[in-house]
């Protein structure tokens, strides 16, 4: 199953992908966020496909097709050897001694996410420094602790492409963590929709991002340090992964920040990120007032 949230008649709506076509379902059937969590809410959903008004995906107002978050999203670095080799010497004072034995993880605030089609929020003032990383995003769909590696994909609900836009700048001003060069509002597109695993070759599936046309990434998920159900069965050692939480797993090699010269992100840059089988994203860098003061709530 494919399913994602589109904006549809002036409101969010629920739609399943069948080849070049959605099948958008009647308001108040369940939620992408709803069928991750809950087998018969998948169920439910399939079930309301029956008579779905049919639009080409193509056609789609594609919207976040997750918006309600545990807590921050979890992110895997260095998860590809050819990433962690050409970044060395530019981590500075991040770089391990040799290539890590564990998975190398972080988190990320959820307000970063937006969809396949959002503008990607920039802002000069706030970093100089802003770069892509194209890749595959896990959203947990059964929950659990110290999940064996073997059982790892029993608890994924689905996958998604993401592009985990950074402030490089933020990431070394900041004591060389990552959290602040990865959570900035609006910044990180998510989509286009939600994949069951059965649908795809987890194991190979093929990565790319584009620059205004340039392709700049291109890897296989076969390239991985470490495999999905292990950064999983990592991740859940002692610590519970609850039905909803999406997990980052690394980009490959060719992000700005490590190629020479250097390339960084700019107003009005096209950025396209594909995964073979879960679709791709296409924003664009748009001016915003990230760093002016605003009251919230």
């Amino acid at each position: 199953m494919r399913f994602g949230a589109a904006r549809h008649a002036g409101e969010r709506r629920t739609f399943l992908v069948e080849g070049e076509e959605a099948l958008v379902l009647p308001a108040g059937a369940p939620t992408p966020d709803e069928i991750v969590r809950d087998p018969a809410a998948a169920a439910a959903a399939a079930a309301a496909a029956a008579g779905a008004e049919r639009v080409a995906t193509a056609a789609l107002d594609l919207l976040a097709p997750l918006t309600r978050f545990n807590r921050d999203v979890l992110c895997t670095g260095w998860n590809y050897w050819d990433h962690f080799e050409e970044s060395k010497g530019k981590r500075e004072g991040q770089d391990p001694a040799s290539r890590p034995e564990h998975p190398t993880f972080f988190t990320k605030g959820p307000l970063s996410v937006i969809g396949p089609r959002d503008p990607i929020a920039w802002d000069p003032d706030l970093s100089a420094k802003w770069d892509y990383e194209a890749e595959v995003a896990v959203v947990i769909g059964r929950g659990g602790r110290s999940i064996p590696e073997d059982r790892a994909m029993e608890h994924v609900a689905g996958l998604l492409v993401a592009n985990d836009v950074s402030q490089r700048d933020l990431q070394r001003a900041h004591g060389g963590q990552w959290l602040k060069g990865k959570s900035i509002d609006a910044s990180m597109p998510i989509g286009p929709w939600v994949t069951t695993p059965d649908e795809v070759d987890v194991a190979d599936l093929r990565i790319t991002f584009e620059l205004n046309g340039r392709e700049l990434q291109s890897a296989s998920t076969r390239q991985m340090a470490f495999t999905i159900g292990q950064i999983i069965a990592e991740l859940s050692w002692g610590m519970t992964l609850l039905p909803g939480d999406v997990i980052l797993t690394g980009t490959p090699s060719g992000i700005g920040n490590a190629r020479e010269p250097q390339i960084f992100l700019g107003a009005g840059d096209e950025l396209v990120t594909r995964v073979t089988g879960l679709g791709e994203l296409r924003n664009t860098v748009t001016a915003s007032s990230l760093s002016a003061y605003q009251v919230v709530g």
